[in-house]
């Protein structure tokens, strides 16, 4: 493991008192960097709505975000169990965990995901969301790297409960919602680029996170101008290679 990039993740995550915070961006970050710094090959993240359901926020690549929605769609899956128990939930060997979640292992082993680790984001008893590492090889996640993950998921989770935390909650709770809402815009987005310019979806993607980084904006206020047609959807592609690939 890279102990500086490592270091610099933690200032990054501990880094929300700033102006143009973007939630968003910040868990992709996360889910980014946990599929850099351990030994997994994909990562989800969920948060809890104004409601306390969980939808999807940010991944690492699209299989995971398929899989994800597909675990909220059947209600099934360790993701929802660490948010339910606010306990970490593993399985070493997806094939076996038929019986737990039947629908949700089916389809993971169908996209070569063979081990599954959950850990929730929580502060004390507030639960505001989990963490999904999936691994392409069974074998329970080395302890080190599960140390680290619950570190950056603690780090994070401190970072967005505490953000503003003058105003109190109701802040971040609209705030997440926002993000929620603004994630449908973006998936729209996502979709429009990989069409225009006959990419895949994750190099739609990093096409929109290259772009908003290069030019200093949001990435929600990005995909709306795709949609509006503000933004040329060519001017993203060139955004794409310029963005830093993962250390593995």
């Amino acid at each position: 493991m890279n102990s500086e990039r490592l270091v610099e993740t933690f200032v990054e995550l501990a880094d929300t008192l700033v102006d143009d915070f973007d939630v968003i961006d910040f868990l992709h970050m996360l889910a980014d960097r946990c599929v850099e710094l351990l030994d997994v090959d994909a990562a989800g993240l969920l948060l809890a709505d104004q409601k306390g359901r969980l939808q999807l926020i940010a991944t690492s690549n699209e299989q995971a975000r398929l899989l994800e929605l597909f675990q909220l769609q059947n209600d099934e899956g360790p993701c929802l169990d660490a948010f339910a128990t606010g306990a970490r939930v593993s399985h070493a060997d997806l094939a076996n965990a038929g019986q737990r979640w039947p629908r949700f292992t089916a389809a993971a082993t169908e996209m070569g995901f063979a081990a599954v680790d959950a850990v929730p984001m929580r502060l004390r008893s507030e639960v505001i969301g989990a963490l999904n590492l999936f691994r392409n090889q069974t074998g329970e996640l080395d302890a080190g790297a599960l140390r680290t993950a619950t570190a950056l998921v603690d780090v994070a989770t401190i970072g967005l409960l505490q953000h503003r935390s003058i105003n109190h909650h109701q802040v971040l709770t609209e705030q997440l919602q926002a993000a929620l809402n603004s994630r449908v815009v973006i998936e729209q987005a996502k979709g429009l680029v990989a069409e225009r310019l006959q990419v895949d979806m994750d190099t739609a993607f990093a096409a929109l996170r290259g772009y908003t980084r290069g030019h200093n904006l949001k990435l929600s206020r990005v995909a709306h101008e795709v949609i509006a047609g503000t933004i040329n959807t060519t001017e993203l592609l060139s955004a794409a290679t310029k963005t830093k690939p993962l250390r593995r």
